[in-house]
């Protein structure tokens, strides 16, 4: 089955797995989905992810999801630019998710990173997601 969006199919995966309180959940494997769970990584959304090679030549990434007390620590994930209507911001005017308390991350000319990043770096691109 070919899809149109394999990163908003990613997303779905994992809002979908933290509302069945799941501890982990599969994907398949792209170097810019690699990018975009390393950032929910190193911004504490996610616990860890693993990919896995098979004899076929197809990979899968195994995502750990992560919880505090119970409740899931993403609240909300969507995809922001997609295939059908792409959206690109300038480096001045990347948006602050929820007041700060969120992150976008962005794919640009210097890599996939989170929204302060990008703004450290004085870097634009494609705002790929949202995440709070």
């Amino acid at each position: 089955m070919s899809l149109s969006d394999p990163l908003g199919d990613m997303l779905t995966r994992i809002r979908n797995a933290y509302g069945r309180k799941k501890s982990s959940v599969s994907t398949p494997a792209s170097r810019l989905r690699a990018r975009v769970l390393e950032v929910l990584k190193s911004e504490g959304y996610i616990r860890d992810y693993s990919q896995t090679d098979f004899e076929n030549g197809k990979s899968e990434i195994e995502i750990e999801l992560k919880y505090f007390d119970g409740a899931p620590v993403v609240r909300e994930i969507e995809r922001v630019s997609k295939p059908g209507r792409r959206v690109y911001v300038s480096a001045k005017s990347i948006p602050h998710v929820a007041n700060g308390l969120g992150i976008a991350i962005l794919s640009t000319p210097k890599g996939v990173m989170a929204d302060h990043e990008a703004r450290e770096q004085n870097v634009g691109g494609e705002i790929l997601c949202q995440i709070f």
